[in-house]
């Protein structure tokens, strides 16, 4: 079983193998879980977009009614754009999945092992090709030739959808941490630091994640995502967000 790459252009690395997955169809290309890269992605986005309706409450119009309605708005946009990209994810899986195949076809169909050759290094990621060499890339051509389970068509199984699942649920659940302050406290302006706290908090820990994936100044990723995130917030309220 493949992982399909996020790297558009890496879509064959050099231990690609398409086998039979019966739980997604022939030939489908499947990751257990998201990326950390993702999910902090998917995490950043539903804060953001949450801060751009706390951000919009005032003194003024402290009241159960304002807070009730903005908490509706916040969770109703996340729950929109967490079905948008859960459906994206969806979408661009199963492209992929079909870019793919009809790489693998064209390597077979090739007139001569230099053109089989050519498609296969002009698939690899920047990184991959620059570590490869020609003796490796006419493996892999050897191995894609080889192959006679090719699926004729992409598909898309129980996993791409718990996948999908798992977006959704990121970004809807990423509203929770910074609205909780509205319903649990009367002074708004104290609800506004807290939400504000705990979002400058998810930001760090998110940059700090990112910096531990990338394995370096994770530390400095995290006080880079914070300091990111402060600049955003006072945006957000500039622009009465």
């Amino acid at each position: 079983m493949a992982t399909l790459p996020t790297d558009d252009r890496a879509a064959l690395p050099p231990n690609t193998t398409v086998d039979a997955a019966p739980a997604a169809g022939p030939g489908a290309l499947e990751a257990e879980v998201l990326s950390p890269v993702d999910r902090v992605s998917e995490m950043l986005f539903g804060l953001l977009m949450a801060l751009t309706f706390t951000g919009a409450v005032s003194v003024a119009e402290s009241g159960n009614a304002a807070i009730r309605t903005m908490f509706i708005a916040a969770l109703g946009c996340n729950l929109a754009w967490g079905l948008v990209d859960a459906v994206m994810h969806l979408v661009r899986t199963i492209t992929e999945r079909g870019r793919l195949i009809t790489l693998v076809r064209s390597v077979q169909g090739a007139a001569d092992e230099q053109t089989g050759r050519s498609l296969v290094a002009e698939s690899l990621s920047r990184v991959a090709a620059g570590l490869v060499s020609t003796a490796e890339v006419e493996a892999v051509r050897a191995r894609v030739v080889a192959l006679r389970s090719l699926p004729t068509r992409p598909h898309l199984g129980w996993r791409d959808v718990l996948m999908a699942l798992q977006i959704f649920l990121i970004v809807v659940v990423s509203t929770f941490p910074v609205v909780l302050p509205f319903l649990m406290m009367q002074d708004v302006t104290l609800a506004q630091n807290v939400s504000r706290a705990i979002a400058l908090t998810m930001l760090f820990l998110g940059g700090l994640a990112l910096g531990r994936y990338a394995g370096y100044g994770s530390w400095r990723v995290g006080l880079l995502m914070a300091a990111l995130g402060t600049a955003l917030i006072v945006a957000i309220n500039a622009l009465g967000g």
